[in-house]
């Protein structure tokens, strides 16, 4: 077996004119540079990638294979110039199989003409009989190796040139940060993921299973009054089962809408103007928006929080205010950022109180700002429109260490 990431290494120095190589070598760096600024298939990528490899090796067949995903073992993703038994057989080899194996071990190209060993292994006709030497090219990014590339040679193949193992350990590096990348979204994808089932989670508990909770209570009273004949007390838990009834359709209704709609990826400035175009054509209002922020400062999930506190207050200006104008303004306030909303409507009390949905919205309002760490007030006056200011701390709130 030889090590072939150091020096000539295996390699044929009979190619004098190495600048034979350059140009290609560009040219491969160049396209799997843009290849990766571009949301790709990265198993697809890598299998594209393959056939240059084998090109550039002068090798008559190759593979590529990647990491399972209990690290136990490689999975064949592409090929070229294999027999379909081997195929077959060898879709998942385990990690420490031969030449695969320590390269993977020692993250540096490998390569041997033992391929008796091979053949041992795997009664596979194919070695001795047409590959008479292979090579493995691990992929990998900072020492972690994530994939590998087989080269399988034959016996007119000439040596790999010198250039042509420098190209390989930069297209290694460049594909496993390739994988990299992917393995980080993937991991990203599903702690988003589970946040914001956590999320939704809470959301039903603080809401919904409240009022539920708070129905069958009634219910059972309810029974109570209608097996004495108390016929005011059976009236009255009538009616709060049927504000109740209503508060809890309206929250889901609300859960759904904000679920439904989601936050613009570019950021929370360009979801907010959106917010405010819709809420725009929605009640036909002037709509202001001011920000004096040099650039707002917040994490993702600070975000998402403003961003849905946001929408509760539009969506209830939009059904119930009868606005002619709506301003949101933006500030920042020593360490503190303050979010302004007011519209000049009849007021969030013209009609006596709020009803069940938008006590439900103001809830969930007052439970998100908490989760920022900050704060909602709500003035309002029948006939002089409403003022929301949601204020949090520009550094999101530390948790708890319950170690």
């Amino acid at each position: 077996m030889q090590d072939i990431s150091g020096p000539s290494a295996g390699f044929s120095e009979s190619v004098t004119d190495q600048g034979l190589y350059k140009l290609p070598a560009l040219r491969v760096l160049s396209e799997i540079a843009t290849s990766l600024s571009t949301n790709v298939d990265i198993e697809r990528l890598l299998e594209r990638f393959l056939s240059t490899m084998v090109r550039l090796a002068g090798a008559g067949a190759g593979a590529v294979r990647v990491l399972t995903a209990d690290g136990t073992g490689l999975r064949l993703i592409g090929s070229i110039g294999l027999p379909e038994e081997m195929l077959e057989q060898e879709r998942i080899v385990p990690l420490g199989c031969g030449v695969c194996g320590q390269a993977v071990h020692d993250s540096a190209a490998r390569s041997t003409e033992a391929v008796h060993l091979c053949k041992n292994n795997s009664g596979l006709e194919f070695f001795g009989d047409h590959c008479v030497s292979f090579v493995a090219v691990p992929l990998q990014h900072k020492g972690h190796v994530l994939g590998v590339y087989n080269l399988f040679m034959f016996a007119d193949a000439p040596p790999i040139p010198e250039e042509v193992r420098l190209l390989f350990s930069s297209i290694s590096e460049h594909l496993g940060m390739a994988l990299e990348n992917v393995r980080l979204t993937q991991e990203n994808m599903r702690i988003s993921l589970m946040n914001e089932r956590q999320m939704l989670s809470n959301e039903i508990h603080d809401s919904l299973a409240q009022t539920l909770a708070y129905m069958n209570i009634r219910l059972e009273m309810l029974k109570e009054s209608v097996h004495t004949g108390d016929k005011q007390f059976t009236e009255k838990y009538l009616g709060d089962m049927e504000d109740a009834l209503e508060s809890a359709y309206s929250g889901l209704r609300e859960l759904l809408t904000q679920f439904h709609h989601r936050m613009d990826p570019r950021g929370l400035v360009p979801a907010l103007q959106d917010l405010l175009a819709g809420a725009c054509k929605k009640t036909e209002a002037r709509v202001d928006f001011t920000n004096h922020t040099h650039g707002l400062n917040l994490t993702p999930d600070q975000e998402v929080q403003v961003f849905h506190i946001v929408q509760e207050a539009l969506a209830n200006i939009c059904k119930h205010s009868r606005a002619h104008n709506i301003h949101l303004n933006i500030e920042q306030v020593d360490d503190a950022y303050r979010f302004t909303i007011t519209d000049d409507g009849i007021g969030l009390c013209a009609a006596g109180h709020p009803g069940p949905g938008m006590h439900f919205g103001i809830n969930i309002m007052h439970g998100r700002a908490k989760q920022l760490g900050g704060s909602v007030e709500i003035t309002s006056q029948a006939g002089a429109g409403t003022r929301l200011t949601l204020m949090f701390p520009s550094q999101p709130p530390r948790k708890r260490d319950n170690t």
